[in-house]
């Protein structure tokens, strides 16, 4: 009798709650949801408070506050990008909404240009007026473009049917496909029996190709904007006083020498980890510093001078950006060095640290879905040569032509003429000492020397940045 009169209660409780559930408003309702004025109102207040939400002023310069947004943006609606499959409507338009709201502040970035204005009586005269800073202006439009070349070859993936990837539920498939390489949190890629179709095979040969040029354009853009950063006083005060004291005695000994073989040079260096890649990187870029330093120094009793001609630094500089340039090309989506991490933290340009950021995860972004789509190509060589153990998918024409991104393969680089690149501005390193290309051996020798490298990590600055208060890095 108990349990029937709780049990009429409790369908009386329900009843009386859905009646009323109509004149209820659930917070997760539409007409709650806030707007986008509301939205943009929120994030902006946040980038004027510098990411101190406290409002005591501790928080971080507004081109580092920038900075961070647009970083965070990308990892939060992009993520890790583990399967090749096409964006959903949801998070394309709040990347395009949102991205458009950041990049808005470089329309109000300008400086003064003469023009010739005509007054009322006829007379000409020259008068002073704005525009948007120049280097904005031409790189801005090209990295929007390089951003939606990247969302139509996702967007390309809406109709496909071929491919799939293991689900971890699976057992019998993850035994027999699971990977066994150093992406093992990524899942594995499926395809059918006798591999993909040739139409759909060389769609993702064309598709690589076409995500590689945006990938190299986005890459030079963000190396100079990268080189015309003011390098911070804190970096330079952390410098030894000579080159040799940076480099150590065996790779000064190899770049001082004589006769300077790049191939060689790699040969001897040990690149067996990240970390002694990064290392070595970091080692040359403080050189170089500290040689430019050295020749800029007009006093020969400074803390700066030292007894090296003038002819022989500049020859050791250039061997030094040689070999910048070839672990740029080899490794490019290796971390930040210190002093790229430095640059960023202490760089008070608003328009460069836009330029910089959205160039970054672009150029993030491409090598991400190069590396998905060559995921993908070589479960299909799998497939269609299951006795070769660990595949190795058959380059394509343009791949063959173009395997190197050499400076001198300019004519590979198509995307740069819309940027508006030009030979002209190569530097002369790249004229002087890549004459005989001294790349094309490199390739081979370093891929050997450093097998088990994983480098898909571009927003890794985060993590030293002692006074951002952002999320740390996904990436």
């Amino acid at each position: 009798m108990i349990l029937e009169t709780n049990n009429n209660s409790m369908a009386g409780f329900k009843k009386s709650r859905l009646a009323n559930d109509s004149g209820v408003t659930s917070p997760h309702s539409p007409k709650n949801l806030p707007s986008d004025m509301e939205l943009m109102k929120e994030k902006f207040a946040k980038l004027l408070l510098g990411e101190d939400m406290s409002g005591g002023g501790k928080g971080v310069s507004s081109a580092l506050a920038l900075s961070n947004a647009i970083t965070n943006l990308s990892a939060s609606v992009f993520g890790e990008m583990k399967r090749l499959e096409p964006m959903s409507a949801e998070r394309k338009e709040k990347w395009r909404k949102e991205i458009g709201w950041l990049l808005s502040v470089t329309d109000h970035i300008v400086e003064f240009v003469p023009c010739k204005q005509k007054s009322k009586d006829g007379t000409n005269m020259e008068v002073m007026v704005t525009k948007q800073r120049s280097d904005l202006q031409m790189n801005i439009p090209a990295l929007r473009k390089l951003d939606a070349m990247l969302i139509d070859c996702l967007d390309g993936l809406n109709d496909q049917h071929e491919f799939s990837y293991v689900s971890k539920d699976d057992e019998s498939e993850e035994g027999k496909n699971s990977r066994k390489d150093d992406k093992w949190w990524i899942p594995t890629p499926k395809v059918p029996p006798n591999g993909l179709s040739d139409f759909m095979r060389k769609w993702l040969r064309c598709q690589k190709d076409s995500v590689n040029q945006v990938h190299k354009a986005a890459m030079a853009i963000n190396s100079q904007v990268l080189s015309e950063m003011a390098i911070p006083e804190s970096y330079i005060e952390s410098l030894p006083k000579n080159g040799r004291a940076s480099l150590g005695d065996s790779i000064y000994k190899s770049i001082t020498e004589e006769y300077f073989d790049p191939d060689y040079f790699f040969t001897t260096m040990d690149m067996s980890s990240e970390h002694k890649i990064l290392d070595l990187k970091d080692r040359i870029e403080a050189s170089v510093v500290i040689w430019r330093r050295k020749m800029n120094a007009k006093d020969g009793k400074s803390s700066w001078g030292s007894t090296v001609s003038f002819e022989k630094r500049g020859i050791f500089e250039e061997r030094a950006e040689v070999v910048l340039l070839i672990l740029k090309q080899h490794f490019p989506g290796i971390s930040q060095s210190t002093l790229d991490i430095s640059k960023i933290q202490y760089n008070k340009d608003v328009g460069q640290a836009v330029l910089e950021s959205y160039s970054r995860i672009i150029e993030s972004r491409a090598f991400t879905i190069m590396s998905r789509i060559e995921d993908v190509l070589q479960a299909d060589a799998m497939a269609q040569n299951p006795s070769n153990g660990v595949a190795k998918r058959p380059l394509s024409d343009k791949e063959e032509a173009g395997k190197l991104n050499s400076a001198d393969n300019g004519a590979a680089m198509t995307l740069l003429d819309f940027i508006g690149w030009t030979p002209d501005q190569e530097s002369d390193y790249t004229k002087k000492d890549l004459k005989e290309d001294p790349t094309k051996d490199i390739d081979t020798k370093i891929k050997c020397k450093a097998p088990n490298i994983v480098t898909n990590k571009r927003f890794s600055y985060l993590e030293n940045l002692g006074m951002c208060r952002s999320p740390t890095a996904r990436h």
